[in-house]
């Protein structure tokens, strides 16, 4: 699924942020421990070169732990990059990211200047949820629909950082069919610039092959289907969508799905792994 989404905001907003990165010590994106390579934005990269960032895979209480971990060890390897597995649910995680980001400067613990950082991430990973948290009052609006915020501020916390807030944004055209995918799948995506059928044919054939004995519990199937469509259909057949003659109402069935997924009414999934993006990258070259 080609996806292509680039409100006038999120134009302005990579416009703000490319003028605002040389200002600024340590870059913090926000990833979605389901998805960290499809959330991961290759503008940030571009724009921040070798300047410090800090990984944060977010919702990681959603996402399948020995994945996240997977995660965590290859992105470590890229230079000047460290990464945290947290939760806007578990607050105490959230907690140690001041302290991290202040170790990434050990020679600026004597100095009175704040630690500037830009925090980044794109729509509906968490962002606004997280400075919340962090400033420990209510700052950034939140909410569940994506691009939630559209305008930069600066915060300033009480342990000597500064915090740079920037809206969430995606790049011009996600480049990966499945990244497309996923981010639909995850809610990054508009539900009104999505097709639920079609991205919920794309999660099916996945959990088909990546997590049968969680799909087999969750709709009380005693045999996954082989295919996509017969996984939509069993389900719907299962919660009684159904149309006049029988037939399975494949919409409601795909919204069914694709909220469970949200919500980890399906378990902890992850919808990626970095073997698998390895894998997709080398054949798209």
């Amino acid at each position: 699924m080609s996806i292509q989404w680039f409100p006038g905001h999120m134009h302005k907003a990579r416009k703000e942020i490319k003028k605002i990165i040389p200002k600024v010590d340590l870059i913090i994106e926000v990833l979605d421990a389901r998805i960290p390579y499809s959330s991961e934005n290759p503008l940030v990269a571009e724009l921040r070169q070798d300047k410090p960032c800090i990984k944060l895979l977010n919702k990681s209480d959603l996402a399948d732990p020995v994945i996240t971990q997977q995660w965590q060890d290859f992105l470590e390897q890229q230079k000047n990059v460290k990464t945290l597995a947290i939760s806007c649910e578990q607050k105490a995680g959230i907690k140690k990211i001041p302290q991290m980001c202040l170790s990434m400067f050990p020679d600026r613990k004597t100095s009175v200047k704040a630690v500037r950082v830009l925090i980044m991430g794109i729509p509906n990973v968490g962002k606004s949820t997280l400075i919340n948290i962090l400033t420990g009052r209510i700052i950034a609006k939140t909410g569940d629909e994506p691009a939630v915020t559209k305008t930069q501020q600066t915060i300033s916390l009480e342990n000597g950082i500064e915090l740079v807030d920037t809206p969430g944004f995606l790049w011009p055209k996600i480049e990966n069919i499945n990244s497309g995918y996923r981010l639909a799948v995850t809610g990054a995506i508009k539900n009104t610039a999505m097709e639920f059928e079609d991205v919920a044919l794309f999660a099916a054939d996945y959990f088909i092959s990546a997590y049968p004995e969680e799909i087999s519990q969750r709709y009380k199937l005693q045999n996954i289907p082989d295919k996509d469509i017969e996984l939509l259909e069993a389900i719907g057949r299962k919660r009684g969508c159904l149309q006049s003659g029988g037939v399975v109402n494949l919409h409601k069935a795909s919204e069914i799905l694709i909220n469970e997924f949200r919500i980890k009414l399906l378990g902890r999934l992850s919808l990626e792994t970095p073997e698998m993006i390895t894998r997709e990258l080398a054949e798209s070259n």
